[in-house]
């Protein structure tokens, strides 16, 4: 059956569109857009859709998701982290490879995509290890892991130490049009720190870990792309100086891309005060100049994309005395509604706040996802921009609950979540 999205802002950064519009789906693709009224009578057997008061976007689109499964379903699996990326407005996430075993090969890349197809709600695109055991030692397979269905190579929570290893990879993964997605972080000048290095940190007495670990590696990464022709996607900045080295990269030509979390644009090291376990992340929630310095990399295109980082963790791993609590937090929930006080506060526009989630990851990841455009896949995310409500992480898809966010009154809230057209999500339940 035919659907007619009727009586909605339209926004798609990709074409520019920010209008009044319907929206016809046939089967799984776009099939036309128009203005309202336009389309009643191109399609005879049609399910109308009000979309009155909604924004409706393309399909959001998450470039850094950890689902766990395999090893650690206990914190999430595949469909349970799809039905959190539904509720939040997804579409389509990449999930990182440090599962358990790690996916550094094409028989784990099969089985996340097998459970992907099981569930059926949202598209999930694996990210292959760059070293074999993300040990940092020898190259992973790319040609097999590209076969198998990753859409780029990442050793994610571990920094690839070797700068020669990293050149490799680099030029290893242009063979295959893979981005290499970097964790930017000297884990010597890191060492066992579990937190930003600053005034706080001391005040706390809790072990530091400096901007510089993270600036320093930016840097490398950046010359060796240079270097090699290759392609860098620089995941979730935390500092100012990383900020300025992506945009001096940038404007030298050099093909660096990069993302920033809601968490790293919403919060300041001031928030740790109280030892909430929930804010321990990796890299760390900084300073307010480099939470300015994010804001601005966000609003001036120097930043491409807004990703999560969700990072599910049990209460094993969390209820405990901050040094031993695991790093993460979860986030496809709450990224929209953070994303929103951007706009909010005037730093992005509304159009340029999708594109970030959505035709901007597609474009890193070299999908043909993120734009609503006839012809194309039908992934539509309808959000009302108005609807005002709190946190509450127990009613939260996600297996885990370790947000910082729980009781906060935030803005924007998915309404209705469709996939190849057909409706994976709605506000009172997740189809699947």
């Amino acid at each position: 059956m035919s659907k007619l999205i009727r009586g909605g802002r339209v926004l798609d950064p990709a074409s520019g569109l920010d209008d009044m519009h319907d929206l016809l789906i046939e089967g799984d693709k776009i099939n036309d857009l128009g203005p309202p009224g336009t389309l009643d009578k191109k399609s005879a057997s049609v399910e109308v859709i009000d979309a009155d008061g909604l924004w409706v976007v393309p399909g959001l689109i998450d470039l850094h998701t950890h689902l766990r499964e395999p090893g650690e379903e206990y914190k999430e699996t595949v469909l349970t982290g799809s039905q959190a990326a539904a509720a939040g407005g997804f579409t389509s996430i990449c999930c990182m490879p440090n599962t358990k075993p790690p996916n550094d090969n094409a028989a784990v890349t099969d089985l996340i995509l097998r459970r992907a197809a099981e569930a059926d709600l949202v598209r999930v695109f694996p990210v292959g290890a760059i070293s074999q055991g993300q040990k940092g030692e020898m190259l992973a397979e790319y040609a097999e892991l590209k076969e198998a269905g990753v859409v780029a190579v990442s050793d994610d929570g571990i920094a690839v130490m070797n700068s020669q290893l990293m050149r490799r990879a680099l030029e290893y993964a242009q063979v295959f049009n893979l981005p290499v997605i970097s964790h930017a972080e000297d884990r010597d000048l890191a060492g066992d720190g579990v937190m930003h290095e600053g005034v706080v940190s001391t005040r706390l007495g809790l072990r530091e870990i400096p901007s510089a670990a993270e600036d320093v590696m930016v840097f490398r990464d950046c010359s060796l792309t240079e270097l090699t022709g290759g392609r860098v996607h620089i995941a979730h900045v935390s500092s100012a100086g990383a900020v300025e080295l992506v945009r001096q990269f940038k404007a030298k030509g050099v093909q660096v891309t990069a993302e920033a979390t809601p968490h790293h644009f919403t919060l300041t090291d001031e928030a740790l005060e109280n030892f909430d376990t929930n804010l321990k992340v990796n890299p760390p929630i900084r300073s307010s100049v480099d939470l300015t310095a994010i804001q601005q990399g966000l609003a001036d295109g120097t930043i491409d994309a807004i990703a999560t980082d969700h990072a599910p963790h049990s209460t094993i791993e969390k209820d405990v005395e901050f040094d031993y609590a695991a790093f993460g937090m979860i986030g496809l929930e709450t990224a929209f509604p953070l994303t929103m006080r951007l706009v909010d506060q005037g730093l992005l526009s509304p159009l340029e706040a999708i594109e970030k989630l959505t035709s901007n990851p597609a474009r890193i990841i070299g999908v043909d996802l993120g734009r609503l455009t006839p012809g194309l896949p039908a992934d539509v995310t309808l959000i009302d921009p108005n609807r005002e409500f709190t946190v509450d992480v127990n009613q939260f898809r996600s297996k885990s609950r370790n947000s910082p966010f729980q009781g906060w009154q935030l803005r924007g809230k998915t309404v209705m979540v469709l996939r190849d057209g057909k409706i994976i999500f709605t506000e009172k339940n997740t189809s699947g």
